[in-house]
């Protein structure tokens, strides 16, 4: 009976690794994240340590490189604030050292900027204050400060205020 017992702990193990590299296959994950789902998978505790330990050998799990693969992504695809990236970072379990780290090279005003230009071209035949008033909203809704969507406006509009 206990050699039964042990290979079902084996195969278990082995099903928590085949479920843990098809998560990594679809996307990068933090520590974290690979435990929460090999919980709700109901796998136990002590196999999902095992899971993420041979993981981290194999080098298929890394908080920090998944810090910055996320904060480039971000920047890159779906462009937000700095803060609202190191809250998405927390979230998946992401010490607050590796969040700065990867987060540090972040300009919120210039990317807030882009976005805004990006934006502003579907906003075209509204009236100034109609079109002011949305790009606010959609900029905080990015996660950008009051006082960055005001210098992004004013970076913006500059020259219509001088113009009018």
């Amino acid at each position: 009976m206990p050699t039964n017992r042990r290979m079902e702990s084996a195969a278990g193990r082995e099903k928590a690794l085949a479920h843990a590299y098809r998560a990594l296959a679809i996307r990068p994950r933090s520590e974290r994240e690979i435990r929460q789902s090999l919980k709700r998978r109901g796998f136990e505790e002590g196999v999902a340590e095992e899971v993420v330990c041979r993981l981290k050998d194999q080098a298929l799990l890394d908080d920090r490189s998944f810090a910055v693969n996320w904060t480039q992504n971000r920047v890159r695809f779906h462009p937000r604030s700095k803060r609202l990236i190191q809250r998405e970072l927390s979230q998946k379990g992401v010490s607050q050292e590796e969040i700065a780290e990867a987060t540090e090279d972040i300009d919120d005003d210039q990317t807030a900027l882009s976005l805004a230009r990006r934006r502003i071209t579907r906003l075209e035949n509204l009236d100034r204050k109609t079109r002011t008033r949305r790009l606010a909203t959609y900029l905080q809704g990015r996660g950008f400060s009051r006082s960055t969507v005001t210098r992004t406006l004013a970076s913006l509009f500059g020259d219509e205020e001088s113009e009018t």
